[in-house]
C-alpha cells in the first residue's frame, strides 16, 4: 500500500512539474512570418492572453496561414491579415474566441492584436499589426463599445519588414478598400525557438 501511494505522488509531481514546463514554453511561444516582402518575428504572451495566443498558434500549426495576404493595409494605423487567401478567398475558420483586451496589454507600436466584428468576443484567425501606438483600440469598459482589442504578441524583428509594407499602392478589391494592389503574402507561419 506505501508503495501504491508512493507511485501515485511520484506520477502526480511528474505530470505538474510537466505541466508547468508546456506551460513555461507556451509564454516565450515566437512564431516566424516569411512573407513574399521579408521575414517577421513574433513573441507571443501567453502569460496575459493565453486564449488568443493559443488560438493564434492553433492556426499556425495547422499551416492556416501558408499562403493568406495581408488584406488591409492603413499607413500610420494597422497592416491586417490572416483571412483570405492570395485570390481573394476567405479562408475557413474555427469557432470565435473570448475577447482578452482586458489583459493590461495596449495596443502599441509593433503589437499584435485580434480582428474582429463589431461583436466583442468575434475573434478567429485575423489578426494586425499596429504602425503606432492605437490607444483608442484598449479595453475601456465591458460594454459592446468598450471592449477593445486584445493584443497576444508584439514583432520583436522585421517591423522594417513591416513598415514596408505600409509604402506598398493600395485600392479596393472584393468589396474591401485599402488591398494592397500587389499581394503580400504570408508564404509560411511557423514556431521558432
Amino acid at each position: 500500500m506505501r508503495t501504491f501511494i508512493f507511485s501515485m505522488m511520484l506520477l502526480l509531481t511528474t505530470s505538474l512539474s510537466f505541466a508547468t514546463e508546456n506551460l513555461m514554453s507556451d509564454t516565450s511561444s515566437k512564431v516566424k512570418l516569411t512573407t513574399s516582402l521579408g521575414d517577421i518575428t513574433i513573441q507571443l504572451n501567453s502569460e496575459k492572453a493565453p486564449i488568443s495566443s493559443a488560438n493564434f498558434l492553433t492556426y499556425v500549426n495547422e499551416g492556416f496561414y501558408n499562403g493568406t495576404i495581408f488584406h488591409r493595409i492603413i499607413p500610420g494605423f494597422m497592416a491586417q491579415g490572416g483571412g483570405f487567401d492570395t485570390d481573394f478567398n476567405q479562408k475557413a475558420v474555427h469557432d470565435p474566441i473570448k475577447n482578452e483586451a482586458d489583459n493590461g496589454l495596449p495596443n502599441k507600436r509593433g503589437t499584435l492584436a485580434m480582428a474582429r466584428t463589431n461583436v466583442p468576443d468575434s475573434a478567429t484567425a485575423q489578426f494586425f499589426i499596429n504602425y503606432k501606438d492605437n490607444s483608442f483600440l484598449n479595453y475601456s469598459s465591458p460594454t459592446t463599445s468598450g471592449w477593445g482589442y486584445a493584443v497576444f504578441g508584439e514583432v520583436i524583428e522585421g517591423m522594417d519588414i513591416v513598415d514596408e509594407m505600409a509604402k506598398q499602392p493600395t485600392g479596393n478589391r472584393g468589396g474591401h478598400q485599402d488591398v494592397p494592389k500587389t499581394n503580400i503574402i504570408v508564404e509560411k507561419a511557423e514556431v521558432i525557438k
